[in-house]
């Protein structure tokens, strides 16, 4: 079941809930619905790892449980926070925003898949932020604004 609310909450945030699973396309697709289009293949992706996580890592797979989606666009900036009902995540102390481009490459196989989604996080959004619990994931992405252009004439 999904349950979608797009009536504002604090300031202007839509919210979406739904029980564990892997059958996100249709949240994708909402979540996206107002990003510029030239925007959506990378968010999507970013989106959709976060969303494997809280559904996969975090509720594991419960269909008693939900993942929360609370999104708005605010000041230029897009955020999602993603809340799960598990018992939290930990990010490594290290930063995982110094990822190596391709981090699978020096990995044991059964290992090659550990990591890589934060990793992606942290390529794809401009803010990836967890909070003490480990519950509730902030994203943003800096809406593209167009550089001004240059007048040639004097």
């Amino acid at each position: 079941m999904i349950t979608i609310s797009l009536r504002p909450v604090g300031r202007y945030w839509g919210t979406i809930s739904f029980a564990s699973t892997l059958y996100l396309c249709p949240i994708l697709d909402l979540l996206l619905a107002e990003i510029p289009e030239r925007m959506q293949a990378e968010l999507r992706l970013g989106l959709q790892e976060a969303l494997v996580n809280a559904a996969k890592h975090g509720n594991n797979l419960d269909p008693s449980k939900t993942v929360l989606v609370r999104f708005s666009l605010i000041d230029n900036q897009y955020w999602w926070i993603i809340s799960d009902q598990g018992n939290g995540f930990s990010p490594s102390s290290e930063s995982d925003s110094d990822c190596d481009p391709d981090p699978i490459d020096y990995l044991p196989p059964d290992e090659a898949e550990s990591g890589r989604g934060l990793c992606l996080l942290h390529q794809i959004f401009d803010q990836v932020e967890w909070n003490r619990k480990g519950t509730e994931l902030r994203l943003c992405k800096q809406l593209e604004t167009p550089r001004p252009r240059l007048s040639l004439r004097r």
